[in-house]
C-alpha cells in the first residue's frame, strides 16, 4: 500500500489480473501498460473500486494471518506492495475527475468516498497489522537493512502511529467517522468551487465593453460566446479569461463586477463554501486532538522540513517584515502613476490594481504582453522545455499517437534517456474546458517502483489552462504562462527521473515543503537570455526574439516583487491561521479572514469578499498547513540555482548532481541531507531576498 495516500484516498496505481472485462482492472500489453482510456466508461469505476478494495483487504489479511514471525519482507514490503489494483483504479479516477469531470463522476466520487475511507481505516487502524509493524520496528537495528529499507520501515511505523493505530478502540471508531466526514467535505468544497466558477459569465453585447482588450482576449471571448450559443463576447471566471480581462479592460465598472463575482463566488448562494470551510477545519482539529496534537498544523508539520508551527511562523514573519515596505512602495508607485494618468478616485481598489500595474509596467519598461506573445507559441514553448530537459539531463520526448487518452486535447510523449532507456510516458493536457478545474498541476497515473526485480516506469501528467487557439491565432502564451509551464514541467521531471524500489519513497513522494524545489528552480530559465534566444521566435515571421525584448524580460523579473511576495505570504499566514486553531472561532469564515488580514494588507479591504471559500490548495488539495512551502521551496530554489549561475546554467556537472541528489532520490533519505549533499550547505533565505531584489535598492 502506497502510504503517502493512506488518508488522502488518491493513491498511485498498479496492476491486477482479475475481472478481465473491466478495462480498469486489466493492463494492456501495449505501450508499457498505459491506462486504457479508450475503453474506460463511468460505469466501470464503482465495480473496479469494489474489486480493488476487496483484493487489497485480502492482501492485508494475508499479512496479519501469516503464521511466520514478522520480518521486513513478510510485513513491511508486503504492505508496501499491497493494493496494486486499488492504486491503479484510484490513480486513474481521481486524476481524470480533476481534468475532465462530469456530474456522474462527481456522484461516483461521493459514493466511493466512504468506501475508500473505510478501507483506509481498515489498514491504518488495524491492530494486528500494527503489532507486526511494531515488532519489526523494535528490531530494526539488527536486521541489516539497506538505507532505503530502513527508511521505508521508519516511514511505515510513523505513518501508522500518526494515523491512529495506537488509539483505543472507541477512539479509532470516532477517528474513522471524522475521516469519512472530512473526505466528503473536501469533495464538496472542490465541487462547489468548480460549479461556481462555471456558473458565472459576463455576456458582453456592445463593442464599447471591449475597451482596452487586446485582440487575443477579444478572440477568446468571442469563442467562449459561440461555445455557449451566444452572439457577442463572454468573459468567464476561468483564469485565462478572468486574468487578462482584469489586466486590460479599461471599463472600471466591468472590472469591478467581474472581480466581485470572482471573489464572492463561494460566499453565500447556491455554491456557498463558508460553512464547508468551518466543517473541514473543525474535523481536522478533532482528528488531530484524538492523535494527541493541539491543532492540525502541529500534526501536519511534524514530518515536514519545517517540523513545527513555530518554525513556520518565524519563517513567514522573517520574510514578511522586510518585504512589507517594498510591497507598500510597489502599491504607492502604481497609485501615483494611475493618478498621473487620469485615475480620479481617492484610492485604487483591488479591481484596479492589475489594470494599472500592467499600464505602469508598459510605461516603465516599454513592454507589454502583446509584444511578447507572438514569440511564445505553445508548441515552441513545449519544444523548449523538452530541449532544456535534454541539455540538462539527456532526456528526449517523442510524441506518440498509439496511446489512448481521456480527452482529445491530451498529447502523449515517450520519454527516453541518452542511452535509449524508456523513462516515462508523459501526458500533456493544456487547454481549459468546463470539465477541468482551474490552475495548473502535475500528477501521475502510475509512479515508479521495482518489485521482484521488475521495474515499472511512471506515467506522468501535466495539466494547465492555457489559452486555446482561435480561428486566427495559435495558442500563444504570456511570459507568465511560460513560467508556469516550466514550473509544472519541473515537477514532471521529478517524477520522470525517479529511481528506487518502493513507490511511497520515489518521485514526488517527498515533504510538501521540499516538493516545490524541482518546480521552482525551473522557473529561473524563463528569464535567461541564453535559453530564450534558442526558441522564442515570432510565429508569423520566424524572427528570433530581439535582444532588446530579452533584456526587458530580464529587467521585469522582479517587477512588483515586494507586492507579489507579500501576497504569497498572506496566503501562507491565512493557511496557518486556520490550521493552528484549537477550536472553531466565533466569527464567520469571512470575518475570521478579515481579522487575520488586518495589518498585513497592502490594498484596501473589499467588504463581503473572501478567498478562503475558494482556497482549494488547503481545503480540497494537499497543502493544508503547508501553503508556506511554496516560499520555503522558493528559498531552496534560489539557493540551489545560484550554483547554476556560478557554474553555468546548462552545466552538466551541476545538473547531474541535482538529478542524482534531488530528482532521482525521492524520499529515500532525509531531504535536508539530500539538499546539503547537493548544495554543500544548508539553504540560505537571504538567497531569495537577493534574487527578488528585496534588499537595499
Amino acid at each position: 500500500m502506497n502510504l503517502k495516500f493512506l488518508l488522502a484516498a488518491i493513491p498511485l496505481v498498479y496492476f491486477t489480473s482479475c475481472n478481465m472485462e473491466n478495462p480498469l482492472l486489466t493492463v494492456s500489453s501495449d505501450m508499457y501498460g498505459a491506462p486504457q482510456f479508450d475503453k474506460i466508461r463511468n460505469e466501470h469505476y464503482i465495480p473496479a473500486f469494489k474489486a480493488g478494495i476487496e483484493e487489497a483487504k485480502a492482501e492485508i489479511d494475508a499479512i496479519t494471518s501469516n503464521p511466520a514471525a514478522p520480518d521486513f519482507a513478510n510485513t513491511i514490503e508486503a504492505l508496501e506492495y499491497s493494493g496494486r489494483t486499488l492504486d491503479r483504479v484510484s490513480g486513474i479516477f481521481y486524476n481524470v475527475m480533476e481534468a475532465d469531470t462530469d456530474d456522474e463522476k462527481q456522484a461516483i466520487a461521493e459514493e466511493i468516498a466512504p468506501m475508500m475511507t473505510e478501507y483506509s481505516m481498515y489498514v491504518s487502524l488495524n491492530k494486528p497489522l500494527f503489532d507486526r509493524i511494531k515488532a519489526v520496528y523494535a528490531m530494526k537495528d539488527s536486521l541489516g537493512l539497506a538505507p532505503d529499507q530502513m527508511r521505508l520501515l521508519e516511514e511505515t511505523y510513523r505513518s501508522f502511529a500518526r494515523s491512529g493505530a495506537d488509539l483505543p478502540e472507541e477512539d479509532k471508531a470516532e477517528y474513522g467517522r471524522y475521516a469519512e466526514e472530512l473526505s466528503l467535505a473536501t469533495l464538496e468544497f472542490g465541487k462547489n468551487v468548480l460549479a461556481a466558477t462555471n456558473a458565472y459569465y459576463r455576456h458582453l453585447t456592445d463593442s464599447s465593453e471591449l475597451a482596452g482588450l487586446p485582440g487575443y482576449v477579444i478572440d477568446m471571448a468571442e469563442l467562449a460566446a459561440r461555445e455557449k450559443g451566444l452572439d457577442g463576447w463572454v468573459i468567464t471566471l476561468d483564469y485565462p479569461s478572468f486574468g487578462p480581462f482584469m489586466k486590460f479592460s479599461s471599463r472600471r465598472d466591468l472590472r469591478k463586477e467581474v472581480y466581485m463575482a470572482y471573489m464572492t463566488r463561494c460566499v453565500g448562494g447556491e455554491f456557498d463554501n463558508t460553512e464547508t470551510v468551518r466543517k473541514i477545519v473543525d474535523l481536522r482539529i478533532k482528528m488531530s486532538k484524538l492523535l494527541g496534537y493541539r491543532n492540525y498544523a502541529e500534526y501536519a508539520l511534524e514530518e515536514k522540513m519545517a517540523k513545527d508551527p513555530a518554525t513556520v511562523g518565524t519563517f513567514l514573519k522573517e520574510l514578511l517584515v522586510p518585504s512589507l515596505p517594498y510591497a507598500e512602495k510597489d502599491v504607492a508607485d502604481i497609485c501615483a502613476f494611475a493618478k498621473e494618468n487620469g485615475f480620479e478616485d481617492s484610492e485604487l481598489r483591488s479591481w484596479d490594481f492589475s489594470y494599472w500595474s500592467e499600464k505602469y509596467r508598459e510605461a516603465r519598461y516599454a513592454l507589454n504582453e502583446e509584444q511578447l506573445k507572438p514569440y511564445f507559441r505553445l508548441e515552441s514553448c513545449i519544444d523548449a522545455a523538452f530541449s532544456l530537459a535534454n541539455r540538462l539531463y539527456g532526456l528526449t520526448f517523442t510524441e506518440i499517437d498509439n496511446v489512448p487518452v481521456y480527452h482529445k486535447d491530451v498529447k502523449v510523449y515517450d520519454v527516453k534517456d541518452s542511452a535509449g532507456r524508456h523513462m516515462a510516458l508523459f501526458y500533456a493536457d493544456f487547454f481549459p474546458r468546463p470539465s477541468k478545474r482551474g490552475g495548473a498541476w502535475m500528477t501521475e497515473f502510475r509512479g515508479q517502483s521495482i518489485r521482484d526485480g521488475v521495474e515499472e516506469r511512471p506515467f506522468i501528467s501535466i495539466v494547465t489552462n492555457f489559452t486555446k487557439p482561435t480561428a486566427t491565432e495559435p495558442s500563444l502564451l504570456t511570459h507568465s504562462e511560460f513560467t508556469t509551464l516550466l514550473h509544472e514541467f519541473g515537477h514532471s521531471l521529478h517524477g520522470i527521473l525517479a529511481e528506487g524500489r518502493y513507490p511511497s519513497l520515489t518521485g514526488t513522494s517527498v515533504p510538501r515543503d521540499f516538493v516545490e524545489l524541482p518546480s521552482q528552480i525551473m522557473e529561473n530559465w524563463a528569464y535567461e537570455p541564453e535559453f530564450l534566444n534558442t526558441f522564442a521566435r515570432d510565429y508569423k515571421t520566424g524572427e528570433v526574439i530581439p535582444d532588446s525584448l530579452i533584456t526587458k524580460i530580464a529587467a521585469t523579473k522582479n517587477y512588483l516583487a515586494g507586492y507579489s511576495q507579500v501576497r504569497q505570504l498572506q496566503y501562507g499566514i491565512m493557511d496557518m491561521a486556520w490550521h493552528t486553531l484549537e477550536e472553531l472561532p466565533a466569527e464567520s469564515t469571512v470575518d475570521f479572514e478579515k481579522k487575520v488580514e488586518a495589518g498585513i494588507l497592502v490594498m484596501p479591504e473589499t467588504p463581503g469578499t473572501a478567498f478562503s471559500p475558494t482556497f482549494s490548495h488547503i481545503f480540497s488539495g494537499g497543502y493544508a498547513a503547508g501553503y508556506y512551502s511554496y516560499k520555503w521551496s522558493e528559498v531552496l530554489a534560489a539557493d540551489a540555482y545560484s550554483l547554476f549561475k556560478e557554474k553555468g546554467i546548462f552545466n552538466r556537472e551541476v545538473s547531474g548532481s541535482f538529478r542524482d541528489n534531488i530528482l532521482s532520490k525521492g524520499n529515500s533519505e532525509d531531504v535536508a541531507v539530500l539538499y546539503k549533499r547537493f548544495r554543500g550547505h544548508n539553504p540560505e533565505p537571504e538567497a531569495l531576498m537577493r534574487q527578488l531584489g528585496l534588499t537595499d535598492r
